[in-house]
């Protein structure tokens, strides 16, 4: 029984608080993939996670500084991908993981 109301508490779909924090993390997980993507192939684990604020800022964050100072060079790219994914984006700043 218990392990059935855990996974009500993690359904997205039922609209409380934890849902919403299982919905968003599911759409910055999806963010993430769409940016890896949107980038060449020797690009594969640049990027550990994005994220868009409030203010239109798209952070991505880049597994090391070698890695982020490459994919300053594809900021361009990057804000593209994310507005053909529906996110609106005015601009992309490059940070890097610290763990």
């Amino acid at each position: 029984m218990a392990g059935k109301h855990l996974k009500n508490l993690l359904n997205p779909c039922s609209g409380g608080e934890l849902a919403k924090i299982v919905r968003r993390a599911r759409d910055l997980g999806a963010l993430t993939d769409t940016l890896s993507n949107a980038l060449p192939a020797e690009y594969a684990g640049a990027i550990v996670a994005a994220n868009v604020r409030d203010d239109g800022d798209l952070v991505v964050i880049a597994a090391s500084s070698a890695w982020a100072s490459r994919l300053r060079y594809e900021t361009d790219r990057l804000l593209a991908a994310a507005r053909e994914s529906g996110v609106s984006a005015t601009q992309c700043r490059i940070r890097v993981s610290q763990g």
